[in-house]
Order: structure tokens, then C-alpha cells, then sequence
């Protein structure tokens, strides 16, 4: 299958027309893009307000996989299998809460400390040939770049320092890390993750699809400054010097020491392959894509402001969140149309406007990625 995805690149013009159905279609290619992309690549999974004392932890699934991801004793964040070493039951159910300084096994007991090291074997003492000191819970590599947790369940990944190169220092003055999230929603989305990539990395619809949006911020005047690679994005101006809410005013305390042309902009960027991140003056927007089939998604969408923010008389989080889930289903539903209509016989590549250049950028990254 490797040499199809090959000839695929060499081939088709991706960033001209997009993609072949089978690419939004195929159980064989989803099955496919679990192990050559979700399975190799960083995958974003949190971010550090979840996990922000000793024994904090959330579940995430990732290429099939089960991960606990929990803040240690040391500070350290942590990513462990879902998997005791005794007879290998799922050890935590729940999908966020605190240890209480150890993680159980709730079948025989078995526990381990929140770097992964056994702490308490019942009755093994007495088992011949049994280390104790050499058992702990399999890890998943750990990355954490401006405050978003990324995790790696590939066998030789590529260094987290290394992959994350081009973004170090970038987005420094929006304090990302130190952000707290005021509200969460869950989506599902009948559509391809692909899809929901391309959506995001292009304002081409705005107009027909987001009227309220397109007044407050020009969607002819996208400039971008990642074009190539697996990062990728720019800037649209906000107008009126405002911010991108329900009442075209800043909802809460800048984010950080923005100068006064980043005040004046909304920052999008996508990280291949799960990460759609939206910097605005008061509030940072992150998505993440959680594929479940060739036609279903869910997107977990965060809204975080500085946490000098919260508690203030002029603190209106629901200005943005609420603007911002309204243009969030309007991107769902045409999403969902884009499915059904590839999923047609009568569908065949279509060409990309020039205002579809970071949607044409993404399809070439993910045949590359298809391709390694």
C-alpha cells in the first residue's frame, strides 16, 4: 500500500485539485492513516491546565492506543499505556480526575507510581525469577511546546525538539501556557479529519457560510506566513481594532504584551496532523481532531484567557464562546456536505481557488506523510 500512496504523490497534482475520494472514503486508507500518520507523528493531546498538580491526569486515545497522561510527583508530565504489566487489563476508566499519588490496577491490585515504576505487586514476592524493580508501565514519548501537551506512540519518533524547530518562540507573547480554559465543547462531526483540515486553512467560504464573521474581519485580506510543511497559517485583520465576539468588543484581558499591529489580528494556525489553533487578542481558541472513521470526527474545542481574567466585572467569556459556536457548526455543517458529496459517484477532483492555498499546502503534507 506504501508504493500507492507513492504513486499517488508522484503523480497527482495535489495543491491544483483536490483530493481523490478514496481519500475521504476508504476504510483501508483510514486504517492506513492510523499507523503511518496518528501512530508516528506528535499528536496534540492536552494542555497543562489539565494537568496542573501532582497525580492530574486525562485519558486520550491515540492510533488505537489507550494513553493515561498524568503530571508527576517530579512535575514532570508522563504518558503511560493503559496497560497493567500483570495481565494487561485498562486500568483507568474515567477520562480525567487525580490519582491519589499512585495509579491502580483495579483487577489485582498491581500499582504503580505516576512515573510508571511498580510500587506494590500482591502475593509476587514468593514468584520465582519476579523483578520488581525491573517492571513499570510502557511509556509513549512526551513534548510540550507553548503549553500544549503532544505525545508519540512511534517506535523511533522524531525528536520533539526537532520537529517543533520552525515554532520555537513564535507565539511567546500570548503566554499559551499559562492560560486557563473557561469553557469546553465536544462536536461530532460526520465528515473525514481531512476535511475539517481544509475547512479550517482557508476563508474562501467565508462570506456565503459566516456572514457574522466576515464582519468583523476581511476574508480578502489572509496573509500567511507558514505555506509549506506541517505547520501552516498567517493572519487575518480584526476590524475596529475589536476582537472576534459576539459583540465585535474584547471579551477579556489581553493575553499577553501584544503590540499594536498583534492587537489588531486573528492568528490562524494548523499543526499537522490533530492541532487547529486560533490566536485572538483576549482568548486563544485550540481544536483538536480526534478521527473515529472515514466519515466521523470529533473536534474537542477549548476556550482559554488569561487567568488574571477570571473573577473580573468585565470578564465575558460566553461573548466569545458563543460567537465562536455558532461559526464552529456553520464549518461542521458544510463539512458534512463536503462529506456526502465525495462520497458520491458523480464526484471528482475539483480546483482549488488561489485563496485555497494552505487547504492545497495541507494535501500535500498529508501525501507526504502517507508516503514515509
Amino acid at each position: 500500500m506504501a508504493a500507492e500512496f507513492r504513486n499517488t504523490a508522484d503523480t497527482y497534482t495535489a495543491g491544483a485539485r483536490t483530493l481523490p475520494q478514496r481519500y475521504l472514503t476508504s476504510p483501508e486508507i483510514f486504517a492506513a492513516e492510523q499507523q503511518r500518520i496518528f501512530a508516528a507523528r506528535w499528536v496534540c493531546a492536552a494542555h497543562v491546565h489539565e494537568l496542573a498538580e501532582p497525580g492530574a491526569f486525562v485519558l486520550r486515545e491515540v492510533a488505537g492506543e489507550s494513553l493515561i497522561l498524568v503530571r508527576g510527583a517530579d512535575g514532570g508530565v508522563h504518558c503511560h499505556y493503559n496497560v497493567c504489566r500483570h495481565r494487561g487489563s485498562r486500568m483507568c476508566e474515567r477520562e480525567s480526575g487525580r490519582f491519589t499519588g499512585a495509579i491502580r490496577c483495579p483487577y489485582h491490585s498491581w500499582t504503580y507510581e505516576l512515573d510508571g515504576r511498580l510500587r506494590a505487586a500482591p502475593h509476587m514476592d514468593g514468584v520465582p525469577g519476579f523483578d520488581h524493580a525491573g517492571i513499570a508501565l510502557r511509556s509513549a514519548q512526551v513534548g510540550i511546546w507553548e503549553g500544549l501537551v503532544f505525545v508519540n506512540v512511534g517506535r523511533e519518533p522524531t525528536p520533539f525538539e526537532s520537529a517543533f524547530a520552525p515554532l520555537l518562540g513564535k507565539f511567546a507573547r500570548w503566554n499559551l501556557p499559562l492560560l486557563r480554559a473557561a469553557r469546553r465543547i465536544d462536536y461530532d462531526v460526520a465528515a473525514n479529519w481531512k476535511l475539517l483540515f481544509e475547512n479550517f486553512s482557508e476563508c474562501y467560504h467565508c462570506p456565503g457560510v459566516h456572514p457574522a464573521l466576515a464582519k468583523l474581519t476581511p476574508y480578502n485580506k489572509a496573509e500567511n506566513d507558514l505555506s509549506e510543511g506541517p505547520f501552516l497559517g498567517g493572519f487575518m485583520p480584526i476590524r475596529s481594532g475589536g476582537s472576534i465576539t459576539t459583540s465585535g468588543n474584547a471579551c477579556a484581558l489581553p493575553l499577553g504584551a501584544l503590540d499594536a499591529e498583534e492587537q489588531g489580528r486573528v492568528y490562524y494556525y494548523s499543526n499537522f496532523p490533530n492541532l487547529l489553533l486560533s490566536l485572538h487578542p483576549d482568548y486563544a481558541m485550540v481544536h483538536t481532531l480526534w478521527p473515529r472513521a472515514p466519515a466521523q470526527t470529533t473536534v474537542r474545542c477549548e476556550w482559554l484567557f488569561h487567568p488574571d481574567a477570571f473573577g473580573r466585572a468585565d470578564f465575558r467569556p460566553d461573548d466569545a464562546v458563543g460567537f465562536c459556536d455558532v461559526t464552529n457548526r456553520q464549518d461542521w455543517h458544510v463539512c458534512e456536505l463536503n462529506q456526502q458529496g465525495v462520497a458520491s459517484r458523480a464526484y471528482e477532483p475539483g480546483p482549488y481557488s488561489p485563496r485555497e492555498s494552505i487547504a492545497a499546502a495541507f494535501d500535500r503534507e498529508y501525501l507526504r506523510a502517507m508516503c514515509d
